[in-house]
């Protein structure tokens, strides 16, 4: 009977033990479950480093010369072309109706003067049978010679075109600018409208 006590209480105190290993596991396990999931920290980005200072050359001598050359060189052309800028001829273009006295009496004047040379020199080759109208510019320079002649908008004919180039070459040179006009101006452009008209008559507008 006593050796059946004490192995009854050797198994129950093996039972306690193993219980009470079960219960600090349990324990354990319960007490990780209550406490918080620490949360994954995110890594900083790297910083980039700085890029190296790169000191720029410094200009030699001889840079410092070709510059100070181009430099006088721009300069020297832009003198110069200011100098041809200022020496153009300064020109006025009138047409028909011109808007300002001093130009309207001379320009009715060369007018004037071209139709009655044109009316005295008439193109043979026209006379009686073709007809027709064309726009001239004619430059005509402070002496009052000519400068340049221009059809602008032929008559559809060449005798006529030729005729009338002719008949401006003929009727020069026309009379030389007066004061108020030379004062401001080299060159005076006219433009106008001539007509080989019936009755081989010249006449411009």
């Amino acid at each position: 009977m006593p050796v059946l006590r004490e192995e009854r209480q050797g198994n129950d105190l093996m039972q306690a033990r193993k219980r009470v290993q079960d219960l600090e596991k349990k324990n354990r396990q319960l007490m990780s479950k209550l406490q918080p999931t620490p949360k994954p920290v995110a890594a900083e980005p790297a910083k980039p480093e700085p890029a190296p200072v790169v000191e720029p050359p410094q200009p030699s001598g001889i840079d410092l010369a070709n510059t100070a050359l181009a430099l006088a060189r721009m300069e020297a052309q832009v003198a110069r072309q200011n100098e041809e800028y200022a020496k153009r001829p300064r020109k006025q273009f009138v047409g028909a109706r011109a808007a300002e006295t001093r130009f309207a009496m001379y320009v009715e004047a060369w007018r004037q003067k071209v139709e009655r040379i044109g009316n005295l020199n008439y193109p043979e080759a026209a006379r009686g049978r073709i007809y027709g109208s064309l726009r001239l510019t004619v430059s005509i320079k402070a002496d009052g010679s000519v400068d340049t002649i221009q059809v602008d908008r032929p008559s559809g004919h060449d005798v006529l075109d030729r005729a009338a180039e002719k008949i401006v070459h003929l009727a020069s040179p026309f009379a030389a600018f007066p004061p108020n006009i030379r004062r401001d101006t080299d060159i005076l452009v006219i433009t106008r409208t001539w007509t080989f008209a019936r009755g081989d008559r010249l006449y411009g507008e």
